[in-house]
């Protein structure tokens, strides 16, 4: 008697060694290029969702998302490396628009590629590993774990070209 679904169906396995290979060689290759999951199931001459589902069976990743690590991390590699812009960079690997490139980069590697460039990999005295794993001032002030000085809250309005400012001082007063 069948009672799992194991017993209906065989254990789904990963793409083959070789074909894995040539799939990531070709997004490493392409990275940019408009890479759709049409044309790298069609590398492998697998159907879409045949090959979407062994692909993220063998790597862990959707293949979307494989490809936009991918292009994450040689972008990080060419600003640790090189002194183009980032805009060019962003380009070099796939991303059409520069603020597209920093919010996924961002996102990632939780900097900006600026930040990531700049204070990282310059004079911070951090080495490149922790660069890649340290949480952003952004992460760490919502977690509350950044030291945020609240006693000048400022709240500004404007109406027409009258701009006024309240705060609190120390004991809790307002002051205009």
């Amino acid at each position: 008697m069948l009672t799992t679904l194991s017993d209906i169906r065989p254990e789904i396995h990963g793409l083959p060694g070789a074909r894995l290979k040539r799939v990531t060689d070709h997004v490493r290759e392409h990275l940019d290029q408009n890479l759709t999951l049409a044309q790298l199931s069609a590398v492998v001459h697998m159907s879409p969702y045949h090959f979407a589902r062994l692909f993220r069976h063998s790597t862990g990743l959707p293949p979307h998302r494989f490809v936009v690590r991918t292009r994450i991390e040689r972008a990080a590699r060419l600003l640790e490396t090189s002194d183009m812009s980032i805009a060019h960079v962003g380009r070099l690997v796939g991303f059409r628009t520069p603020g597209h490139f920093s919010t996924v980069f961002r996102r990632l590697k939780n900097v900006t590629p600026r930040w990531y460039r700049e204070k990282y990999l310059q004079s911070d005295g951090l080495n490149r590993e922790e660069a890649r794993t340290r949480p952003s001032r952004a992460a760490q002030a919502r977690s509350g774990r950044w030291p945020v000085d609240r006693s000048s809250l400022s709240i500004g309005t404007s109406a027409g070209n009258m701009v006024s400012s309240i705060s609190r001082d120390t004991k809790g007063e307002i002051r205009r």
